[in-house]
């Protein structure tokens, strides 16, 4: 309400002067010179508005942030929120550990825990799914570590530490693959036929070559070719043990082998 009574303020003075130029230039024998500057004019108010209206939401979120700081640091749900409102004026709580912000809340060092750790458990599972791990499995991981740690950790606050370990340079990345969102932690390029293939395997958390030819409508040797090359990235591993003779190529990074690593 505050800041809709200020907006309304500020519309006035910009109406009122508005009013006085048109008169100007009404009354000038001059109009071509006149209209110009009336271009210049209304595009300096609005853009003075624009700044003023700005500086007062940031400095209500300001205000905001210190007296529910501790809702913020605590209730997740309430954190997304808080950090959507900072995303529509242009504000980002975690580009610095110094400064207003951190100091304020701390979540920038909660942010960077949560990147150590996120890093640390796709370390230890590299190994069992090649360096893709599903973003739900890693989550559920990174609470588990936490577990006497206070707060919840959600999917957004994931999300929002990986995009600034990315920002480092650290080769990590979100993927979408099918319905799952899966983190990259090493630099594998996937194309087409290999996304095709981890989003057929989302249902069982393996796929056969018999399979992938069926549900994909793809040559033997296409398939082949794409699986021996997520074999060789080390996101794929071998079944051979089942009585029909059939190869399976578990995917750990859509199936739940990985939940069984620990720290």
């Amino acid at each position: 309400m505050l800041l809709l009574l200020i907006c309304s303020h500020h519309s006035a003075q910009y109406i009122i002067v508005l009013c006085h130029v048109y008169v100007s230039i009404f009354l000038s024998p001059n109009s071509k010179d006149q209209y110009r500057l009336l271009g210049e004019n209304v595009a300096k108010l609005r853009t003075d508005l624009m700044k003023e209206q700005l500086a007062t939401f940031r400095s209500q979120l300001e205000d905001f942030a210190r007296k529910h700081k501790n809702d913020i640091r605590k209730n997740p749900t309430f954190r997304a929120q808080f950090h959507e409102m900072c995303a529509k004026v242009g504000v980002d709580p975690l580009a610095s550990n110094k400064g207003f912000w951190a100091e304020l809340l701390g979540i920038g060092d909660f942010y960077y825990e949560l990147g150590v750790q996120i890093v640390e458990i796709c370390l230890n599972t590299r190994p069992h799914n090649g360096g893709l791990i599903n973003l739900q499995e890693l989550c559920d991981l990174l609470r588990q570590r936490r577990k006497g740690d206070r707060g919840a950790v959600t999917e957004d606050d994931c999300l929002r530490a990986i995009s600034k370990l990315k920002v480092m340079g650290s080769g990590f990345e979100v993927i979408s693959v099918g319905k799952k969102k899966l983190v990259r932690s090493v630099p594998t390029e996937l194309n087409k036929d290999h996304n095709a293939i981890l989003e057929l395997a989302q249902a069982q958390g393996f796929v056969t070559v018999d399979g992938v030819e069926r549900r994909l409508s793809w040559t033997t040797g296409r398939a082949i070719d794409a699986l021996d090359t997520l074999l060789e990235e080390g996101l794929a591993m071998i079944d051979d043990g089942h009585r029909d003779g059939k190869r399976r190529y578990w995917f750990p990074c859509v199936s739940s082998i990985s939940s069984a690593v620990g720290d």
